[in-house]
């Protein structure tokens, strides 16, 4: 058994991207953190985050959930509206099988008029489910299926087998966005990702790859 699971029933601390926090509220989202070992001879960890975004996909889509989208490199959207995050963080080996945390923050029914900053479009699943959220347990046990499923897929063939299904979900897919980093920022068509899980974008210096890190990518209205 390569995965384990702690569940936080409200964070004070939850952390997001960028240094960003996780902002949760009692009984309003699903979080918890994944250690995945991956087993000897798995390919070097690329996508990981997309591939936790396909498995988080194909779950909510098994719950009744439509629209849902994913943004590269680590959110769920429901048309364009931000449902849930990940944030993957690998542990060094130390002589032992290398391995990634992954946390996952899901919104169950958010407090009427919030307010998360660098998020102006948000939802949750009451609204993607029209009131009908299931029992927390049978979300995170939806979750927990598709995870150890995909990664298993992912620890045999690495990402190049579930690249179609993210791009199949590719909420910027030949939309025009812009990349944003500390230093810098570039403007292009988003074509989607390679077998690495690098963002490519088109850009009037042709296409450049980007890879996950300390860059934001927004939608260019």
């Amino acid at each position: 058994d390569r995965i384990h699971v702690l569940v936080a029933e409200h964070q004070h601390g939850g952390r997001g991207r960028r240094g960003r926090s996780w902002q949760s509220w009692p009984g309003a989202s699903l979080t918890f953190s994944a250690l995945w070992r991956f087993p000897a001879g798995a390919p070097v960890p690329a996508g990981l985050s997309l591939v936790a975004g396909v498995a988080l996909a194909e779950a909510l889509e098994r719950l009744g959930v439509e629209g849902i989208q994913l943004k590269w490199p680590n959110d769920v959207l429901v048309h364009g509206r931000k449902l849930a995050g990940i944030l993957v963080e690998l542990v060094p080996g130390r002589g032992r099988t290398p391995a990634a945390v992954l946390g996952i923050g899901i919104n169950l029914r958010l407090p009427p008029g919030v307010a998360i900053p660098d998020q102006p479009a948000v939802t949750d699943l009451h609204e993607a489910l029209d009131g009908e959220v299931p029992a927390c347990e049978a979300v995170l046990a939806a979750v927990l299926e598709a995870l150890c499923r995909i990664l298993d897929t992912y620890a045999l063939a690495g990402f190049s087998a579930l690249r179609d299904a993210w791009q199949q979900r590719n909420a910027f897919a030949a939309l025009p966005v812009r990349i944003s980093g500390e230093d810098s920022a570039v403007t292009g068509t988003c074509l989607g990702v390679d077998e690495d899980g690098a963002l490519l974008l088109r850009t009037e210096a042709g296409v450049e790859r980007i890879l996950s890190g300390d860059v934001s990518l927004r939608g260019l209205s």
